[in-house]
């Protein structure tokens, strides 16, 4: 007998999948699971192209690796030009790296490029999404990936529990308040304006009496702001396909063929516990495939997870509650992620005496990095007592 972990990675491109589950492996673990680890690797159905080896993952939150990426980003940006003042500005702001180097303007520190108004940036985003979505169907010949047709609605706030569709007023410079009547709106526009707050509220403060006190509120660092997008952005995205751009029976099918894979090894070795980890979008899949499949799970672990967001839960396939064949729920988050805006789901999801909402820090540079959840000792402990049972 030998216990079996299966890993559901979150949202964006990813590494290969065995580096990928190496290092979950070695963060969760402290060493390689011999075998006994199973990842269920769905980026490719959103993301073709795995990042190269040597490039660290910009969802992980390493120094620099989300400011290259926002200041790489085509058109509408928040760092500004491209390869010019704004990328090394967000360089140098999120991780020392000067991205716009290229560009030979080192002076970016006096020039901070512009922010864009948080309201465009959410009905951009949005647009951005259902733009992505419609691409996917007409590739796929109106159908979605996996040859479903979606699998939730993408209109109508009844959708996602009656939220949803305003995104806070008319944004600045006449910009439309409204985003476009999607389901998770509501989230896109919290994560947002949350975002921006975070910034601001991580800025570097001078010593006592070391600066007179502004008369208006001070604006939130341009490369910080830059680097929470860049997450917001990527999780929405993700989100908006898997939920309302047809993408989610083929996540889900990706989750399935993992634990089927993990519970022929548990039948071959005589049994043994059982472990299903999931960050971010990946804890939301996970979720959705326990609760159908109602399998003996003895510990289910959420990390960075948005299962306690209205919105998320209005798109789930039934109402929320444990996993029928779940033993214990361990969920784990950072009070500064984004992505995880509620942190208790013990409120929601009966019964509450199975689930267990731990805080914890979160060392990334944006607080949403699966690495720095697996890694704390508040996570780590009681996957290691269950995986210990029979070790």
């Amino acid at each position: 007998m030998r216990p079996r972990i299966v890993y559901v990675h979150g949202g964006g491109p990813k590494p290969r999948a065995d580096l990928l589950r190496a290092e979950w492996d070695r963060a969760l673990l402290g060493r390689d699971a011999n075998g006994t680890s199973f990842l269920a690797y769905w980026a490719p159905l959103l993301h073709p192209e795995p990042l190269p080896d040597r490039e660290p993952d910009p969802m992980e939150g390493r120094p620099g690796a989300a400011a290259r990426a926002e200041a790489g980003a085509v058109g509408g940006s928040d760092t500004g030009a491209v390869g010019g003042r704004g990328a090394g500005a967000v360089g140098r702001a999120v991780g020392g790296s000067d991205t716009g180097a290229e560009s030979g303007e080192h002076g970016a520190e006096s020039f901070p490029p512009p922010l864009e108004d948080p309201a465009r940036f959410v009905a951009r985003t949005a647009a951005e999404a259902a733009e992505a979505a419609g691409g996917r169907a007409s590739r796929a010949g109106g159908t979605a990936p996996g040859g479903t047709a979606p699998d939730r609605a993408a209109s109508g706030g009844a959708a996602s529990g009656g939220t949803g569709g305003e995104a806070a007023g008319t944004a600045e410079g006449g910009a439309p308040g409204r985003v476009g009547g999607g389901a998770l709106d509501g989230w896109l526009r919290d994560m947002a304006y949350l975002a921006e707050a975070l910034a601001l509220a991580e800025e570097p403060r001078p010593g006592p009496g070391a600066e007179p006190l502004p008369s208006t509120p001070s604006p939130a660092r341009p490369g910080r702001t830059a680097l929470f997008r860049h997450l917001v952005r990527r999780v929405y995205q993700d989100a908006h396909a898997y939920f309302l751009g047809g993408a989610g029976p083929a996540v889900r099918q990706a989750v399935a063929d993992a634990l089927d894979a993990a519970d022929a090894g548990r039948a071959a070795d005589g049994g043994g516990p059982l472990v299903v980890v999931g960050h971010g979008l990946g804890s939301v899949a996970a979720y959705e495939v326990l609760a159908d499949r109602g399998q003996p799970v003895d510990l289910f672990v959420t990390v960075g997870s948005p299962l306690g967001s209205a919105e998320v839960q209005g798109c789930l396939a039934a109402p929320p509650a444990v996993p029928s064949g779940t033993a214990l729920w361990l969920n784990a988050s950072d009070a500064r992620d984004l992505v995880a805006l509620d942190h208790t789901l013990r409120p929601d999801y009966a019964p509450p005496g199975r689930v267990t909402d731990v805080l914890v820090r979160n060392a990334s540079a944006h607080h949403h990095g699966a690495a720095d959840y697996l890694s704390d000792p508040l996570v780590q402990g009681p996957v290691r007592r269950v995986l210990g049972r029979i070790a």
